[in-house]
């Protein structure tokens, strides 16, 4: 196992400065100057404007890119070559097949996704999405109390599919799903499985129009149909239907700003002093291989290209409202928007600072940091299960520049905050 001890100071100081967070929810969009609500509820440009992006809590929906379509496709993780820093990634998904925010490793012909001490772990996700298929990870989890590994579907307006695992327990895969971010705490289910840690598993979520399917290792464990799903007051689906994007990721449920819920949900609180960290460095999940099979769209859907997922900005984000596009999916720079893709840095500005992303109020992807609470004061985190959009969420949304360095056999980003909404080049947002 590769050590991580001496690259944490630089992981902290490459974000020592970021911008001071704007968020943003139903009842407060972002402004015209950090237009992009991110999949985190915080206000920017740049990468906040790509994957992740809510188009109905943004200044307008169109300061979002487009989504790009899906492609089948099977990954392997020998390098990190097709691995972008998400504040890198300008939107071309035949650039990079996958972004990152945190401290990825190649060892053993796997990733490892890794979470030092203290820090807020590390998210994978895929640069194109899914709107129904079948998507499967060979992977093992992590392990102890407070620690959580996830394997989820996101669409930007919080529809959700999950696996998910707490390092407590480790013969128990948890399933769920989410409606644009309503909670619900009917919607989970469970599969028995021999111990996660230990074991490659390879986990399948079978995407279809009118229901979906849980398997480990080729053996369907649940189904939820769509005709379930039905709510008779707003006369709509409950039931995620909007383009998506894979992600796999590792973070501390049971960090001390958690809910007290949300930490007995992970097992207890985290030790930041567990033999994993005194040995490596990190805790860390372990993922082989992704798979991504891609279905057709509903039949009815309106064409008006084939590269990227829209929405109609006066519909209700449900399936009848997404879109096949040709519009372009790319950014010029950091700086750029969907309202203003060739933007332009003012040198003379200041950049505030924040509190850094390994210290400060975290906001976790891969997970709801409301889990396990039904009154929970914590911010949602993956954003996603639970309600992220509408939370109030800390100010350590990671989009960094990243330095690549090679250790042995090991690749390693260091992803600090890009200073992107009162960013990188010295500016400030009203």
């Amino acid at each position: 196992m590769v050590r991580l001890a001496v690259l944490v100071p630089a992981l902290l100081s490459a974000a020592a400065f970021a911008s001071a967070a704007i968020t943003c929810s139903e009842d407060s969009p972002c402004p015209e100057s950090a237009p992009c609500c991110s999949q985190y509820g915080q206000c920017g440009i740049g990468a906040y404007c790509l994957g992740g992006c809510d188009p109905r809590f943004s200044y307008e929906p169109g300061a979002c890119l487009p989504a790009p379509v899906c492609k089948s496709e099977t990954y392997t993780f020998t390098s990190t070559d097709n691995i972008a820093s998400s504040g890198d990634y300008l939107g071309d998904p035949d650039s990079y097949d996958w972004t990152v925010s945190g401290t990825p490793l190649i060892y053993d012909d796997s990733i490892l996704l890794t979470m030092p001490a203290n820090s807020g772990g590390t998210v994978l996700a895929a640069t194109r999405y899914v709107w129904y298929g079948k998507v499967s990870a060979t992977l093992k989890t992590s392990h102890e109390q407070g620690v959580v590994t996830a394997f989820i579907a996101l669409s930007d307006v919080k529809d959700e599919i999950d696996f998910e695992w707490v390092g407590a327990n480790l013969t128990t895969t948890q399933t769920n799903y989410f409606w644009q971010a309503t909670l619900d705490y009917q919607n989970g289910g469970n599969i028995s499985s021999s111990d996660t840690y230990a074991n490659w598993h390879t986990y399948e979520i079978d995407w279809q129009e009118d229901y979906i399917t849980w398997a480990v290792d080729g053996v369907i464990g649940r189904t939820k149909y769509k005709n379930e799903t039905w709510n008779a007051t707003g006369g709509f689906y409950a039931f995620p239907q909007t383009p998506s994007r894979v992600q796999l990721s590792i973070w501390p449920g049971g960090a001390s700003s958690n809910a007290e819920g949300t930490i007995a949900w992970a097992g207890g609180a985290i030790d930041w002093d567990s033999q994993d960290i005194q040995d490596y460095g990190y805790y860390y999940t372990m993922v082989k291989n992704v798979t991504i099979e891609c279905y057709d769209p509903p039949s009815n859907v309106t064409r008006v290209g084939d590269t990227a997922y829209w929405f109609d900005p006066n519909g209700s984000y449900l399936a009848d409202d997404v879109i096949i596009t040709g519009n372009a999916t790319t950014i010029q720079n950091i700086l750029d928007t969907g309202l203003n893709r060739t933007a332009t840095a003012s040198a003379s500005s200041t950049a505030t600072a924040a509190t850094d992303p390994n210290t400060g109020d975290t906001v976790y992807a891969g997970a709801d940091s409301n889990r396990g609470s039904s009154n929970s004061d914590s911010s949602s985190a993956s954003t996603t299960a639970g309600s992220t959009a509408t939370a109030t969420v800390g100010t350590s949304f990671s989009q960094g520049t990243s330095s690549k360095s090679t250790s042995g056999a090991a690749q390693l980003f260091v992803s600090g905050a890009v200073l992107l909404g009162a960013a990188a080049m010295g500016l400030v947002l009203a």
